[in-house]
């Protein structure tokens, strides 16, 4: 904690004795909430590619190149307005910005639900892209509060909200489609929870915030994107979260479809989709924990490795599952590692720069993450168009292989470990 200090000193920050005071009230308040929000979004993921002939999209070729483009479109457009926001954070504050975002994603998931068609539900996860970033805000506001020695401690247990998220939302989602008999209702849905979760941040949730002095420089978006590529640390991690979620995504708007192949036309097959997404979830939930934990006693570059090759191991197979089954137990296997690249590579960024710059540089990261989540659907739709749906889970795992060497090469670990 004193070396933690002196590098805040060393940065021109003043540390504050009541800074810490609370800190695991809010690490909790932004777990709940966490996981809520991600629920409410992962909600619609497994129905986009069943919804797309309610929206004029028959083709079974223009149905995998829709719903690559649909998943990518919010994400791009996030990868661009990530650093305005992270900046705008440093500035204004990192609760706020949970605000802006949270409302923001109810107005426009609650507009795709009235689409009249794929250009309509185009356009609203493209502006809703323009103001996402609540995820990233979040690690922001939680890694500007913990004490820096509970630092992976504290984003692992943020990880694992999202992650339990991300375990319900599919199967939720699914289940209201086919129970309602329509796609469109988990969309209204979500959106309302979405905007009562925005509520409860802002009532919620504490953050000790001082804003910069009138004579303080303020850092551009130009300037932090220098900042990062002069890093030795961060442009390395930087192209990891980029990998690691290109790698990820590439395969996930094909899941639905993949399942489809498997299970065949049977009446449940959103609720059977939803769970192929969940069972990934679940084991994130299983790991996210124990790696954030360990992270902080052996080092987060260590654990980021360990976590890359499982991932690489564990990809291969689904391409050659021969049953619904045995690919849910793949998924599972593939989740123990996933939920550890995230947290660690993040916590890995926070403690290589000053608390003052964590929502500029971390709105800068977001924007490797979106560009991840963008450019993997969108290569993903085109292998399988042209290769096949199988191709879609061999493709990222070579791209993992390849991070994990980079890693390996160039991202040093921190002193202490």
């Amino acid at each position: 904690m004193e070396e933690a200090d002196g590098q805040a000193q060393a940065a021109g920050e003043t540390p504050d004795p009541l800074l810490f005071a609370d800190w695991q009230r809010t690490l909790w308040a932004m777990v709940a909430i966490q996981f809520v929000m991600t629920m409410s979004f992962s909600v619609l993921t497994p129905i986009m590619p069943l919804f797309l002939p309610d929206l004029g999209v028959a083709d079974p070729h223009r149905i995998l190149i829709w719903a690559g483009i649909l998943t990518a479109a919010t994400p791009l457009v996030a990868a661009f307005a990530s650093p305005l926001w992270g900046s705008l954070a440093d500035r204004k504050g990192r609760k706020l910005m949970l605000l802006r975002s949270g409302f923001a994603i109810a107005l426009f998931t609650g507009l795709m639900g009235f689409a009249g068609n794929v250009w309509q539900f185009f356009a609203w996860r493209a502006l809703m892209g323009a103001f996402a970033g609540f995820s990233t805000t979040a690690i922001a506001l939680v890694a500007s509060q913990v004490p820096e020695r509970r630092l992976g401690y504290a984003l692992g247990w943020l990880s694992t909200g999202q992650l339990v998220g991300s375990l319900v939302g599919p199967v939720i989602g699914g289940a209201l489609a086919d129970l309602s008999g329509s796609y469109r209702v988990p969309f209204f849905l979500t959106s309302l929870l979405t905007f009562l979760t925005t509520l409860a941040v802002h009532g919620g949730v504490r953050e000790h915030f001082t804003p910069p002095p009138p004579g303080h420089s303020r850092r551009s978006v130009l300037a932090g994107l220098r900042m990062v590529a002069a890093s030795p640390g961060l442009l390395p991690l930087f192209l990891v979260l980029l990998l690691a979620q290109f790698a990820v995504r590439a395969a996930q708007p094909m899941v639905t479809l993949y399942v489809q192949m498997l299970a065949g036309h049977v009446p449940a097959l959103a609720t059977l989709a939803g769970l192929a997404y969940s069972i990934t979830g679940l084991a994130d939930l299983v790991a996210s924990p124990f790696l954030g934990k360990r992270s902080d006693r052996i080092g987060y570059r260590r654990v980021l490795l360990i976590c890359l090759l499982g991932a690489t191991i564990a990809s291969v197979p689904q391409a050659f599952a021969g049953s619904y089954g045995v690919f849910l137990a793949e998924r599972f296997g593939l989740g123990m590692f996933i939920g550890g690249i995230l947290p660690t590579a993040n916590a890995l960024v926070g403690r290589l720069v000053a608390r003052s710059d964590r929502g500029t540089v971390f709105g800068m990261t977001a924007s490797a993450t979106f560009l991840g989540n963008s450019l993997g659907p969108l290569v993903g739709g085109g292998v399988a168009a042209s290769i096949g749906l199988r191709w879609v889970f061999l493709v990222p795992a070579a791209l993992l292989l390849a991070n994990l060497l980079w890693v390996w090469r160039t991202v040093p670990e921190l002193e202490g470990f």
